[in-house]
């Protein structure tokens, strides 16, 4: 399987996901994309008790814009193959240190890993649920059979 075709059937599957109703099925497999694009300090936050916003908030850091604006790329790339056209991107096309995406019911911030601390939205949104995400959602090797995993050195991106 090849690594695009692993990404789209990956996020196919989290987007059909029972337990995933929309428009949490998008907020995850924003955080899918974000964990398997190096995302560190990944969060989802349910805001629609608390905003009009948008129901989830997705929190994410990255070590430096490049990883940022791939990230958000990505997103906004998978959301297009799904039907979903962001609404808004903010950052992307600056060296911001804070990448805004608006996909309607979710609102997806990517920020540099030095200024996250500096907007504090972890603070600001600490009374929102958490969501769980799940460990495998985060970057790690894929092998694609059983004997390339013993010995195996490959990214999903």
């Amino acid at each position: 399987m090849s690594n695009l075709s692993y990404i789209e059937k990956s996020i196919d599957d989290i987007m059909t996901e029972e337990g995933f109703p929309f428009p949490k099925n998008l907020a995850m497999t924003s955080a899918w994309i974000l964990g398997n694009l190096k995302g560190i300090n990944l969060k989802i936050l349910e805001v629609k008790e608390l905003s009009s916003l948008a129901d989830y908030f997705i929190l994410a850091s990255a070590t430096n814009t490049i990883q940022a604006k791939a990230m958000a790329s990505e997103i906004a790339r998978q959301m297009n193959r799904l039907g979903y056209q962001p609404l808004s991107q903010e950052g992307i096309q600056t060296n911001a240190d804070w990448i805004l995406m608006d996909i309607g019911d979710v609102i997806v911030h990517i920020f540099l890993e030095t200024s996250r601390a500096v907007y504090d939205l972890d603070g600001l949104w600490r009374e929102a649920n958490s969501i769980e995400i799940p460990q495998d959602y985060y970057f790690s090797d894929v092998p694609e059979t059983a004997e390339e995993s013993k010995d195996s050195s490959r990214s999903y991106f």
